[in-house]
C-alpha cells in the first residue's frame, strides 16, 4: 500500500481542484480516486425529497421529459451504500474482535460487535471524525427522519471505500483511523446497551410493574416510513420516551431515557415508589 499511496499523491499533482481530495484524505488516512461515490454517500435521502419537489416544478414548467431526464440524473442518495457499507462493517468488526479477543465465546462477541455497529455509536463516531459536517441534508438533523443519518453516512461512507479502493482500504479505515482513535474496545465491553432489559431488571427487583406503550406514525418527509414512539410507564407513571424506525429501537430509547431519569430525577423515583407501595396496600 505504500507504492499505491506515493502513485496516489503523484496523480493529486495533477488534479486541478485538490481541495475535496484532501479533505477526504484527512478523514479515510489516503486519497479517494472516484470521489463521486463519496459525494453520494454523504447525500442525504431529504434531499431526494427536495429535488423531487423541484422536479414536479420542472415538470411543470419545462415539460415531462426534461422532468424524466432531471428525474435518472439526480435522485440518487446514499441508502445503496449503507446497505453495502452496512454488510462490511459488520464483517471487518466482527474479524477484528475475533483477534482481538482470542478467549471470547460467540455471544460475547456478538454483543459487542452490536454496541460497535449501532446507529448510536456510528452517530458518535460520525460526529468525532468530523463527517457529520460534510453530509448534504435537507430539514433539521434532530427529527425523527433526520436522528440517524450521521450514523447512515457512515456506512454509506465505508460503502464508498469499498467500491472505491476495495475491502482491504476498509479495512485499513476502520483498524488506523477508527478503532485506533475512537473506539476502546474493552471500555465498550462494559457498556450497558440493553437498556430495556436493565430497566425490566431494576423493576423486577423492585416488584414494579412496567409497561411499554406504541404508537405508529409516517414520517412525515416520507410517507412510506413508518416511525414508533414508545412510552413506558412504570407503576402506571410516565417515565420515558423514545422513537424509531421500529418498535425495538423506540422501546430503547424510551428504557434508556426512563433509566436516565431515575438516576437524576428524585422527584420521578419518590412517585414510582409511593405508587408502589399504594398498589401493595401499605399507603392510603
Amino acid at each position: 500500500m505504500v507504492i499505491s499511496d506515493l502513485l496516489d499523491n503523484i496523480r493529486l499533482l495533477f488534479v486541478s481542484e485538490k481541495k475535496p481530495f484532501l479533505q477526504l484524505k484527512a478523514i479515510l488516512g489516503f486519497l479517494p480516486h472516484n470521489i463521486k461515490l463519496y459525494d453520494l454517500a454523504l447525500k442525504h435521502k431529504s434531499v431526494t425529497y427536495y429535488e423531487q419537489e423541484h422536479m414536479k416544478e420542472a415538470r411543470k414548467r419545462e415539460g415531462s421529459a426534461k422532468a424524466c431526464h432531471i428525474q435518472s440524473t439526480v435522485f440518487a442518495n446514499n441508502e445503496r451504500l449503507e446497505f453495502l457499507g452496512d454488510a462490511v462493517l459488520g464483517a471487518i468488526v466482527a474479524d477484528i474482535l475475533y483477534k482481538h479477543y482470542g478467549n471470547k465465546q460467540e455471544g460475547f462477541l456478538t454483543n459487542l460487535r452490536s454496541k460497535i455497529v449501532c446507529r448510536s455509536s456510528l452517530n458518535k463516531l460520525a460526529a468525532d471524525m468530523g463527517l457529520d459536517a460534510l453530509i448534504r441534508y435537507m430539514g433539521a438533523a434532530t427529527t425523527a427522519h433526520n436522528s440517524f443519518m450521521r450514523g447512515n453516512a457512515f456506512e454509506a461512507f465505508l460503502g464508498a471505500i469499498y467500491l472505491d479502493r476495495g475491502y482491504s482500504y476498509c479495512y485499513r479505515f476502520l483498524e488506523e483511523r477508527v478503532f485506533k482513535y475512537y473506539i476502546d474496545l474493552d471500555e465498550v465491553a462494559k457498556m450497558e446497551k440493553n437498556f430495556k432489559s436493565s430497566l425490566i431488571e431494576w423493576c423486577q427487583k423492585r416488584q414494579y410493574e412496567i409497561e411499554f406503550l406504541q404508537t405508529e406514525q409516517r414520517d412525515k418527509d416520507n410517507h412510506n416510513v413508518p416511525v414508533f414512539h414508545s412510552k413506558v410507564l412504570i407503576e402506571g407513571i410516565p417515565a420515558g420516551t423514545g422513537e424509531g424506525y421500529s418498535k425495538k429501537e423506540s422501546d430503547q430509547a424510551a428504557a434508556q431515557q426512563a433509566l436516565s431519569r431515575l438516576k437524576t430525577s428524585k422527584e420521578l423515583y419518590k412517585g414510582i415508589k409511593k405508587a408502589g407501595l399504594k398498589k401493595a396496600g401499605n399507603l392510603s
